[in-house]
């Protein structure tokens, strides 16, 4: 237990040596961290916002914009059911909070029942005893049905949408170049957004408050939206207000536009800001996916001559004319667009539309003086623990305590280097854990210098009795930090924000301090009874 073969002692001090380089980045300023050698690692522990301040946003997603579009396309799976079993129909609509669908003959009612039925869905989990359809199709006379999403099937719709906010927020935020945003589902139906280092939030509304949810449609090649609005729009059609520029050439404040997109905009697969070459304005190139660019293709082979409409969060942005079939998959959208908005909108487009309109419930930003008093407060109360830990572990175990303070070094170091090497941003909470697992990592030495007392007292030799407390402490030990690293665990799988961030540290610093404790010490005590061993054959243990 005592004996170290030399590739295990250089395998340590290797593994120390590491981890100093790692945690060495985190005591230099930035000027120091260029003058570095390359090989050396450079990357610093990044500061919560809580530490270092930065934008806070608290967003509601619209529950209500969520039941509009799930009835909206339960309307076309409904109109195409209906259709491919033949079964006439005078009217799919969206009335209230419900789905209304009129038949044109009452004959054919039980078969449209069977069909409209086809479109619910089972969800829930049944042996949560929470299980049902996610719609509720009734007939409500001889020739008229309602279709109702029923609350579980909304509830499980809403969650899934906002689980598909928050990954389209993340994409979004994370495109501005950093890693250190924090994106978590708060409550029923809110998004916690926070960004540290940013000192107006405006930038971050801009960016994840559009849904960008661009789609190309045709436009109507005869009727005029204003005709459209006297009288009533043709099926399949919708009115679509204009975001174009008066100025602009052929500008409408309106247009009739096909209601169903001729390109939806799942099928973008990129979008990059650009320069026109002819004109030099900023543009945003685009590139759909196969089915995409087959489709897209398809319609302006047969309609050239004819305009078409690119439409962003249900506004016409431009309206060109199609002169030659566009075959390539790709395009550019032109638009009064400057480098930044560019940029953003493309960023947008990339990320992928959000599900539903997100309103903001708070705003603030936090000033980096609290962090400057936070940082200093923690590392006050971290240096003033270590202190007050090493010097009376000194006092109560005389020359071993001098190696347990050496292992708890050790220890700091290398929580200090898996948290950088790993791009754990530090907040207060982290700050906390990593105090926490200083007296943890001292009570590791604390059990096995008590128990080489017991075996010193029981009689056995120096040797045996070191050998034999380290063997008898480390069961102790391992069962005690691993009940802990479980709750830590869990504490990380089920929290958020500020939780995990504990979490994370306390995880990181029991590993640590097992090693520093198991491995350390007991290469420290090794080394001592070898030297202690060669001076002396009689061996007083200083503890």
């Amino acid at each position: 237990m005592l004996h170290f073969e030399r590739w295990k002692i250089l395998a340590i001090l290797a593994t120390v040596l590491v981890g100093f380089l790692f945690a060495l980045p985190n005591f230099l300023t930035k000027e120091q961290l260029a003058g570095l050698p390359g090989f050396m690692p450079k990357r610093q522990m990044p500061y919560g916002l809580d530490l270092q301040g930065g934008a806070h946003l608290l967003l509601a997603i619209d529950s209500e914009d969520v039941r509009k579009d799930w009835l909206v396309a339960t309307q076309d799976q409904a109109r195409r059911a209906l259709r491919e079993a033949k079964i006439g129909f005078s009217g799919i609509g969206v009335q209230g909070k419900s789905l209304q669908v009129t038949l044109v003959k009452a004959e054919d009612s039980d078969k449209a029942l069977t069909e409209l039925r086809k479109l619910a869905q089972q969800v829930g989990n049944p042996l949560l005893g929470a299980s049902g359809a996610d719609l509720d199709i009734q007939k409500t006379s001889e020739t008229q049905f309602s279709i109702t999403p029923t609350d579980i099937g909304f509830n499980e719709r809403l969650k899934h949408a906002l689980d598909a906010s928050i990954e389209t927020i993340n994409r979004r935020v994370n495109a501005l170049g950093t890693a250190e945003s924090t994106v978590v589902r708060q409550g029923y139906d809110r998004i916690l957004v926070q960004f540290p280092g940013l000192s107006d939030t405006k930038v971050l509304k801009d960016l994840i408050g559009k849904t960008a949810k661009l789609t190309f449609h045709s436009v109507h090649p005869t009727m005029a939206p204003e005709e459209a609005e006297a009288t009533r729009a043709p099926l399949g059609y919708k009115i679509f207000e204009s975001d174009e520029k008066p100025d602009e050439p052929g500008y409408q404040a309106k247009y009739l536009l096909g209601e169903n997109a001729v390109v939806p905009g799942e099928a973008l697969t990129n979008a990059q800001p650009a320069f026109d070459q002819r004109t030099n304005e900023s543009v945003i190139s685009f590139t759909f996916n196969n089915s995409g660019a087959r489709a897209f293709g398809k319609y302006t082979q047969e309609n050239v001559g004819r305009r078409f409409a690119i439409v962003l969060d249900d506004k016409v942005i431009s309206a060109p004319v199609i002169r030659e079939p566009i075959l390539g998959g790709s395009g550019q959208i032109s638009g009064s667009f400057t480098t930044e908005s560019a940029n953003n909108l493309a960023i947008q487009l990339r990320s992928g539309a959000l599900p539903a309109k997100l309103t903001i419930v708070e705003e603030r930003t936090v000033g980096p003086s609290l962090g400057a008093d936070s940082v200093a407060a923690g590392t006050t109360a971290g240096l003033v623990g270590l202190g007050a830990t090493a010097v009376l572990t000194t006092m109560a175990y005389g020359t071993f305590g001098i190696y347990a303070v050496i292992g708890l070094a050790v220890h700091a170091i290398l929580i200090l280097a898996l948290m950088s090497a790993i791009g754990t941003t530090l907040t207060l909470p982290g700050i906390a854990g990593f105090v926490l697992t200083i007296a943890m990592a001292v009570d590791a030495n604390v059990l096995i210098y008590e128990r080489i007392r017991e075996e010193l007292r029981a009689g056995k030799t120096a040797i045996a009795a070191i050998d034999s407390g380290f063997q008898r402490a480390i069961v102790t030990i391992l069962d005690s930090q691993l009940t802990t690293l479980a709750a830590a665990l869990i504490m990380f799988w089920l929290g958020s924000g500020p939780i995990r961030g504990f979490a994370v540290t306390l995880s990181l610093g029991i590993v640590t301090s097992i090693f520093a404790a198991v491995t350390i010490t007991r290469l420290l005590a090794a080394m001592w009874l070898s030297n202690a061993k060669s001076k002396s054959r009689t061996l007083q243990v200083p503890i």
